[in-house]
């Protein structure tokens, strides 16, 4: 309703004929109705103010004095030094007072400041190790790198792949370029929270690595070789110190890893795993150890591929500002001919939020599953949409 004079009415019998029916608005009529009640608001507005201002004496407690917006003027004011200096700490004490929040009056989600500072950990944060950071089961959340590099170069290819078994074993080389891209996708959700007194989460986890010949015209970029890496983890978070290392987590799990082929470029493997986290700071540190079980070898696509890929690997995760730095060894806890392992280094550093801009350096046994027996080095570059942490 517009309050105007009688003669400034803004509802009249012609503006009610020409009122659109719903579903065919007029951005016209519209602006003509706005400007007939310009008016009406204006004086609706000035009657408003006037009734706040009349009214505001009323909220006055009888002889009580004014209250000064301004109690630092009131302060200037004094005379006295000593009352001058204790008003001023009054004001101070009473803002400060006020600015601050305790710990049961905020709101859901804050955490003491205590806590802030602290953090949940590098690794706390990724498998929700504490009760305050369990976030329920079935949701997506990261696990390993998510990356693409259209840039990797190897100082030379694996273009006939072998193994100990006559079945898994090429014997047509393949023209592979140096130059290739690689990806990976990786995730993990949680299927169970709080097992055995609720101490123990049980995750699943997915990864997928591919190796795409995409500058090889001559093949018709064939994909080189794709490997999937199911796993079941149960995870139980942990709480001592060694040598300054805070230990965060422990866990066992199954892994399961294959291309997907059929022969002779058949390759997988299964593996019973124990893991365990520690964390300094900005750092942390996870450590594998693993026993294959796939059963009597002479079955197996790659009867000895623990001696290449290894039994045991550590990984050290630094972060510092926006970057990030691993570093990452495995060896086949062997001696003489059979000690071989691999070593890793990668480098995350911004580029262009949400992506940052990726380099890896790989050098020995195992690069993937078709490679498990040859050593090559290897240097890519490339963005990621998500890291370790």
């Amino acid at each position: 309703m517009c309050i105007m004079a009688p003669s400034q009415r803004c509802h009249d019998a012609r503006d009610r004929r020409h009122v659109p029916p719903f579903g065919d608005f007029s951005v016209g009529w519209a602006w003509r109705r706005m400007r007939r009640c310009g008016m009406a608001l204006a004086a609706l507005r000035q009657i408003l103010f006037l009734a706040t201002a009349l009214s505001l004496p009323m909220f006055a407690v009888a002889g009580s004095p004014p209250v000064d917006p301004d109690p630092m003027r009131v302060c200037s004011e004094l005379t006295e030094d000593a009352a001058r200096l204790s008003c001023y700490d009054n004001v101070m004490i009473n803002q400060l007072q006020g600015s601050q929040v305790t710990d049961d009056e905020a709101l859901p989600g804050d955490e003491p400041l205590d806590n802030k500072k602290k953090g949940d950990g590098l690794l706390g944060d990724r498998w929700e190790l504490r009760k305050e950071s369990k976030r329920g089961v079935f949701l997506i959340r990261p696990y390993k790198p998510v990356y693409l590099a259209p840039f990797s170069w190897a100082r030379k290819r694996n273009s006939a792949p072998s193994t100990p078994n006559p079945n898994t074993t090429v014997t047509q080389p393949m023209d592979l370029d140096d130059v290739e891209t690689d990806f990976q996708l990786s995730m993990k959700f949680k299927v169970v929270e709080g097992m055995f007194g609720k101490n123990f989460d049980l995750w699943c986890a997915y990864t997928q690595s591919s190796r795409w010949q995409s500058y090889n015209k001559r093949d018709s970029r064939p994909f080189r070789e794709t490997d999937y890496e199911p796993e079941i983890l149960l995870v139980t978070a942990t709480n001592y110190d060694v040598l300054g290392w805070r230990g965060r987590l422990l866990g066992i799990g199954l892994t399961h890893q294959s291309n997907g082929r059929s022969e002779p470029f058949s390759r997988s493997w299964n593996r019973a795993i124990l893991f365990a986290g520690f964390e300094r700071e900005n750092w942390a540190i996870t450590m594998r150890a693993w026993r294959c079980i796939d059963g009597p070898h002479g079955k197996s696509d790659n009867p000895d591929i623990s001696d290449y890929i290894g039994r045991f690997e550590v990984t050290a995760v630094r972060v510092l500002s926006d970057h990030q730095f691993s570093i990452m060894a495995r060896h086949s806890m062997k001696a003489g001919d059979r000690s071989r392992g691999a070593a890793q280094f990668e480098w995350a550093f911004p580029f262009h939020a949400p992506l940052r801009g990726r380099l890896r350096v790989f050098h020995g046994y195992g690069e993937s599953l078709i490679d498990y027996n040859f050593k090559t080095t290897l240097v890519s570059l490339g963005i990621s949409l998500v890291e370790w942490f």
